[in-house]
């Protein structure tokens, strides 16, 4: 585990990047997760395994999702993750460059409900972010900031999740690269069999072809 202090929080996070690491993702989870989501971990273990190293982090503090938990405030509050992932990219981006065998990595996002929209306002804020990954996400969420990205964006969309595969298609008219998905037969949760796989084995693909 590692901790990242920015101005206004000490974030936690697992850090793992596998010898010869093409890239490292860092992960932005939503709407009531946390860097111990068993999907989020099953789709970073992947790129692991594809040679692509991962950072999983709470965008929020424990007295933060505490209070979250409660009021289901925080997780829609996209200015507070975005700030956050924001200095979780500059954080990340000094510990890379400390170490000569990491040093000038390419950086990624992979974003899942409202962190998907975290993670397209940080790829605006960011240009350096290489490639952007969203699962089941809200984009639209993001706002005018999806007309700022410039990183290729992967939007990977259930397809019984009608409303939300919407909003994706209505945001990638707006990006300036970008391709929607869509899982036939899977919803919000890719809890279906072969969905997460499926999710994984794209997003691997994405960032293979764009860090």
């Amino acid at each position: 585990m590692i901790t990242l202090r920015l101005p206004d929080a000490e974030l936690a996070g697992d850090l793992d990047i596998p010898d010869g690491a093409r890239g490292v993702v860092l992960f932005a989870h939503g709407s009531g997760s946390s860097r111990h989501s068993p999907r989020n971990r099953a789709v970073a273990d992947g790129l692991n395994a594809a040679g692509i190293g991962t950072l999983l982090i709470d965008l929020l503090t424990g007295a933060e999702e505490e209070a979250d938990r409660a009021t289901a405030a925080l997780r829609f509050d996209i200015e507070l993750l975005t700030r956050r992932l924001v200095g979780a990219i500059d954080g990340l981006t000094e510990g890379l460059e400390s170490a000569p065998h990491t040093a000038g990595l390419p950086i990624g996002l992979f974003g899942a409900s409202t962190g998907a929209a975290a993670a397209l306002g940080a790829a605006a804020a960011r240009p350096r972010i290489a490639a952007v990954v969203s699962r089941g996400g809200r984009p639209d969420l993001a706002g005018p900031s999806l007309a700022r990205v410039r990183a290729p964006v992967l939007l990977i969309v259930g397809g019984r999740d009608t409303e939300v595969l919407e909003l994706n298609e209505r945001a990638h008219r707006s990006l300036a690269a970008s391709e929607v998905h869509v899982l036939s037969g899977a919803g919000h949760l890719f809890e279906e069999p072969g969905a997460l796989e499926e999710v994984t084995a794209q997003a691997a693909d994405w960032f293979d072809r764009h860090l």
